[in-house]
């Protein structure tokens, strides 16, 4: 069990890091107002009628960092502070869920994928680690009878999330990309605000980059515990 805190330490560690510098970095460019003086409502709601995109409402939710786009209803949800304010880092939050609309309208195989494996991810994914402890503690470690069967349906388990955490990354890197060629192409921003979006954005994606590894690794670590000792 060392090695999986150490392992567990490290992650949590580096997703530590990466988070408190995401959150300097939208406090920094939160500073950056928009000299064409829109919000992220409408900044949101241009870029979706600049891709023909009618039928995607953009509402406003509580919280900070709650921003998502829900394709079942259609909504842009952007958190209180995204949407009514008018600076750099609103502006590139906007405009990625706006790219998750984009996707959605284009049929994304990436983002499709995604959206199949969610009603999976949500009833495995609380499931697989009290799987495998449960069943290594049945024996499971031994390779035989009901405990090995119920830790190796927890490593599956386990499988589908660490599948979805990478089926994520191309999904949010090009929501990114997306949302960046549109403010640069439509003139959207200035250079300077540009470049704070485009900081902000990159910050963003490697939350989702941190949690894959993390999601990898932790796999690695319990299939290595019950078929490591197997000839």
């Amino acid at each position: 069990m060392f090695g999986y805190y150490i392992i567990i330490g490290a992650v949590a560690l580096v997703s530590w890091l990466v988070s408190n510098t995401l959150k300097r970095k939208f406090e920094k460019y939160s500073k950056v107002h928009l000299r064409n003086g829109m919000s992220g409502a409408e900044i949101a709601k241009k870029m979706l009628a600049d891709n023909g995109i009618y039928d995607v409402e953009v509402i406003s939710t509580p919280g900070q960092l709650t921003d998502h786009y829900n394709p079942k209803n259609k909504t842009v949800n952007l958190s209180e502070s995204v949407y009514n304010q008018r600076n750099a880092a609103a502006a590139a939050v906007a405009a990625h869920e706006c790219g998750h609309a984009v996707q959605h309208a284009q049929a994304y195989n990436w983002l499709q994928m995604r959206s199949a494996l969610v009603p999976v991810v949500s009833v495995t994914s609380g499931m697989s680690q009290w799987l495998i402890i449960g069943g290594l503690v049945l024996g499971g470690a031994a390779g035989v009878g009901l405990g090995w069967w119920v830790a190796v349906l927890g490593v599956v388990f386990m499988g589908f999330a660490t599948l979805f955490s990478f089926i994520t990354l191309p999904v949010e890197y090009d929501a990114s990309n997306r949302a960046l060629a549109w403010l640069k192409n439509k003139n959207m921003l200035a250079p300077e605000e540009y470049a704070g979006a485009e900081d902000s954005l990159k910050w963003a994606a490697r939350t989702y980059l941190v949690a894959a590894i993390g999601a990898l690794a932790n796999l690695l670590y319990w299939a290595l515990q019950l078929f490591g000792g197997r000839d």
